[in-house]
């Protein structure tokens, strides 16, 4: 059996708890857009990306209410949440100009919710070729760009879209 070794997820993992609270409810609370990798802060969501992703450029889409459900959130935000994911479409193939995107969202533990208790849209790009065998059988992700990039990357794509 092959190991492949990612020792920068065990501060994630040794200090991940039930305990820590909300992730997206502290996010939203901090000022720390750039520490917490937050692309835009709009009225009812913000958009960050993710820390672990499957591909390079994975947002998602979070509401400030903390909601379980479709059913429990405000229809505004529903709607603004859709309205961010249409912009960052957008901004995701001007800057990395994918041949498709994976949109969806997992509601509750069992639909494989990472964060069961909050709601959260997935927006992901990808390209013909980028399921291999590092994923399909190591189990291993492999990115072309570090987080910081990627983040300074769309949030300057974002203002300069605000701008134009």
């Amino acid at each position: 059996m092959d190991h492949l070794w990612s020792p920068w997820r065990y501060r994630y993992v040794s200090t991940a708890s039930d305990d820590d609270g909300c992730l997206f409810c502290r996010i939203a609370a901090e000022s720390k857009d750039a520490e917490n990798y937050v692309i835009l802060r709009a009225r009812r969501n913000f958009v960050l990306l993710n820390r672990y992703p499957y591909t390079g450029g994975h947002l998602m889409i979070a509401p400030y209410d903390h909601v379980a459900t479709l059913q429990a959130a405000d229809p505004a935000v529903l709607a603004e949440m859709m309205a961010l994911a249409r912009r960052m479409e957008g901004v995701l193939g001007r800057v990395y100009r994918p041949g498709g995107f994976n949109l969806g969202l997992n509601i509750g533990k069992s639909a494989g919710a990472g964060v069961a208790g909050h709601i959260h849209m997935h927006l992901l790009p990808r390209w013909t070729g980028d399921v291999n065998f590092m994923t399909t059988v190591g189990e291993t992700r492999v990115h072309p760009e570090n987080l910081d990039m990627t983040w300074e990357k769309l949030r300057s794509a974002v203002e300069e879209a605000d701008q134009g």
